[in-house]
């Protein structure tokens, strides 16, 4: 039936090992492209974008082998250079092919991509990273064609921040003939582990961490063997959870380091945490205190990804706090379904002012994956039964949210 049902009103307790990063294994199974030999990705998270991205690569050629959460990359079959547009179409990582395809076998064909709809999000400063290397493009039936005679570094100032072209920029260059200066990067974990995974198979990044990059070509890069790191992102929803829930948990790996935002915004919220030996243990027991104002923030401010969990613990506290979204215009689509929950939030362009109080169970539907999983978090909280729909949403991002939830005493099952 594709739905999450969930009996709540009852505190998280308990502790949950925090899986791999969504956004970080799909640059690096991309990344494998480039390379001569197998890479090893250990701790890959098992949810349906890495599923999305091994069949992708499978149709390119890449032989692909799962076990667990091992999963092994060998190029040395890769003939197609090609996307399918129906896989290409499911999610928007398909785009940072692009740049792998580019850097090493000079073509390819890529379909606009897909995945959740919370915005514009167009891909125009990745096609002008591209072509300021070399690279030509041509648009054919929603398809977009690539070719190029050999990248060539160049200096490339993203007038915006972007992960994903600061990503397709780094992956095109580490091949390219010559040093590729980029200037006004992205500085998420997500590009920094990239960096640090290209490194290892024999690229020359230097900056890492900072907003500026510079990359000298090499001949050919090796495979290595890596570990994905936890997912910001996941952790933050659990943290979301439990102060949602008023609960105590602790969460085994959580890359606190990368969440420091977040845990601000929890502390002043009412929340109180600890880190000891490498888990992250939480206190939820107080939050009570509205936010008067929380924008959204490129890294390292606060995460957009984590603005529609933060929504859900809100509608739980009362007083009046607001949200302000300066990433994406249309990301206020979980307040609607949030007021079938007996929410009171009110959407005024990229402000949204919400009112907490009690939450009451009903029947919402996840338009996207953050979304989804705020929805989870309020159903948590709410006093009886929520049914969320369309679950395949939250399974892009989540590996098994009700297992992990269940873990920490959640009633919560798939239908």
């Amino acid at each position: 039936m594709n739905e999450i049902r969930i009996e709540g009103g009852n505190p998280l307790t308990g502790e949950v090992r925090i899986q791999g990063s969504k956004n970080a294994a799909l640059p690096m199974m991309a990344a494998a492209l480039l390379h001569k030999g197998k890479s090893v990705l250990h701790h890959c998270p098992k949810i349906a974008d890495v599923f999305v991205m091994e069949e992708i690569l499978r149709e390119l050629g890449m032989q692909i082998h799962h076990e667990g959460d091992t999963l092994t990359l060998d190029p040395a079959h890769v003939e197609r250079t090609e996307i399918d547009c129906c896989e290409g179409q499911k999610m928007r990582s398909s785009v940072i092919l692009l740049g792998s395809l580019l850097g090493r076998y000079h073509s390819a064909s890529v379909p606009h991509p897909g995945g959740c709809v919370i915005g514009e999000r167009p891909i125009d400063l990745h096609l002008y990273a591209l072509e300021r290397l070399g690279a030509v493009f041509e648009e054919k039936e929603g398809v977009l064609v690539a070719g190029t005679d050999g990248l060539v570094g160049n200096t490339i100032h993203f007038p915006k921040v972007s992960v994903g072209a600061t990503q397709n920029a780094v992956l095109a260059s580490v091949l390219a003939r010559g040093i590729t200066h980029l200037e006004g990067c992205a500085r998420e974990p997500e590009v920094v582990w990239l960096c640090r995974f290209l490194n290892a198979c024999g690229a020359k990044i230097e900056g890492t961490g900072s907003d500026s990059l510079t990359i000298t070509g090499v001949e050919e890069l090796h495979g290595t063997e890596f570990t994905v790191p936890a997912d910001r992102i996941v952790a933050g929803t659990y943290v979301c959870a439990c102060a949602a829930t008023r609960g105590e948990m602790v969460l085994d790996g959580a890359p606190v380091e990368e969440m420091e935002a977040l845990m601000r915004v929890y502390e002043k919220m009412g929340g109180q945490y600890e880190v000891i030996g490498g888990k992250l243990s939480l206190c939820s027991r107080w939050v009570q205190v509205p936010l008067k104002r929380q924008c959204t923030e490129v890294y390292p401010g606060f995460p957009t990804d984590l603005q529609s969990p933060l929504m859900a613990v809100l509608c739980t506290i009362p007083g009046e706090s607001c949200l302000v979204e300066t990433i994406f215009e249309d990301r206020f689509k979980t307040a609607s379904q949030l007021r079938h929950m007996g929410a009171e939030v009110r959407v005024d362009g990229r402000k949204a002012v919400i009112r907490g109080g009690t939450l009451h169970g009903a029947a919402v539907e996840a338009q996207e994956l953050r979304g989804g999983a705020a929805l989870v978090i309020a159903g948590l909280a709410a006093q009886g039964e929520t049914l969320v729909r369309n679950r395949q949403y939250i399974e892009r991002g989540y590996e098994d949210i009700c297992r992990d939830l269940s873990q920490l005493g959640a009633v919560i099952e798939r239908d």
